[in-house]
């Protein structure tokens, strides 16, 4: 079975290869228009293809966006609306699904960090709800955009942590406890700080209207986390079957969810695109150089410090697309996060990787 793997991903490796000099070939001459369906099959094959080895595994899901985000830009009509059913329609029902999953993985135990770990909840928590919203908050104003794309930063930044900060903590070796409980905490606080966040921070940019977002956030974020809580409580290890293909369905609805918005958005994506890029970047970049620096100030460990920085830089993009579908805007606040979400995971599981091949000397750490 290995060794019919290793000769799959090596055809995706080479499948991808001479897609890449296809697409050369489209635009060298300036014909980037005709290069869609090389680029679609080159992010797949090398999607496929970095399975071969085992530090690139993690980018495999991410490359898959970008196979997804190219397909949505070269072709929107695909993904805006099919049979006179607009597309936008399936964007809340599977931001339930998804956080009925992430409900479903977690357990009430992740609640308990708060009085086993009270300092690091309270300083990450604290660095959740000032960094990203107060960063996104100048890079919206500083950045010349347009009103609604740059309130799609601020509205990122001002979102919860998710499941992908977890993850990444798990592969960086960091205090995993600890962004189970951030992650749980700061998702309960988001119908309150991300409505009022978004109130103070960008309703000069767009008007907010605090209690439906609030109502907004329950119905999407809530609801189907207490929902999922209850399932695991009661089935857990029952449905193993269930265990293996809620994130399997969740990472195919996130996908989905991008690919919709950038059909959507795809004039204003292209106009725009590189400076969105630059800005979301630089966003996601000072959440985690700001998180880790701040949690070391106030004295906390190295992978306490390690799993903040990725709960702050590291935000629930998913959600914020739902809020901005919710307020009549995807095609416009909904570029920011559909922009994040990828790109947080390339950052994520490269800072991930890195930080694993330098272990914490315990030892100094206590002294």
């Amino acid at each position: 079975m290995n060794e019919i793997h290793r000769k799959f991903t090596l055809i995706a490796i080479v499948i991808s290869g001479i897609s890449l000099l296809l697409i050369l070939y489209f635009i060298l001459p300036g014909n980037i228009e005709k290069a869609g369906i090389p680029f679609v099959v080159f992010f797949c094959s090398l999607a496929l293809g970095v399975r071969r080895y085992e530090i690139l595994k993690g980018f495999s899901f991410t490359i898959l966006i970008f196979a997804a985000v190219a397909a949505s830009l070269y072709y929107p009509g695909l993904f805006t609306e099919i049979g006179g059913v607009n597309l936008k329609v399936l964007i809340v029902p599977l931001l339930i699904i998804i956080m009925f999953g992430m409900g479903f993985s977690m357990s009430f135990k992740d609640f308990l960090g708060v009085v086993k770990m009270p300092k690091g909840v309270l300083v990450g928590i604290l660095c959740q709800f000032t960094i990203m919203p107060v960063v996104g908050f100048g890079l919206a104003y500083f950045s010349g955009l347009p009103n609604e794309i740059a309130a799609g930063i601020i509205l990122v930044g001002c979102s919860p942590s998710g499941l992908a900060s977890n993850v990444m903590s798990y592969i960086s070796k960091a205090n995993l406890a600890l962004s189970l409980t951030l992650t749980a905490i700061a998702t309960l606080l988001a119908p309150i700080m991300t409505p009022f966040l978004m109130k103070l921070l960008a309703d000069q940019l767009v008007p907010i209207d605090f209690i439906s977002m609030f109502f907004s956030i329950v119905k999407i974020v809530i609801i189907p986390i207490v929902l999922g809580l209850i399932f695991n409580y009661f089935f857990h290890g029952k449905f193993k079957w269930l265990d293996k293909v809620m994130p399997i369905i969740s990472m195919a609805g996130i996908a989905i969810i991008i690919t919709i918005i950038t059909a959507a958005g795809r004039d204003s994506l292209l106009t725009i695109g590189f400076i969105l890029i630059a800005v979301v970047l630089v966003h996601n970049s000072i959440g985690y150089l700001l998180g880790y620096n701040i949690c070391r100030l106030f004295g906390m460990d190295q992978k306490s410090s390690r799993t903040i920085a990725f709960e702050v830089g590291m935000q629930n993009s998913g959600l914020a697309s739902g809020i901005a579908l919710e307020m009549g805007r995807v095609a416009t606040m909904g570029l920011a996060p559909a922009v994040f979400g990828p790109l947080m995971n390339i950052t994520g599981s490269s800072l991930a990787t890195w930080w694993r091949g330098k272990p914490i000397d315990e030892k100094s750490e206590d002294d």
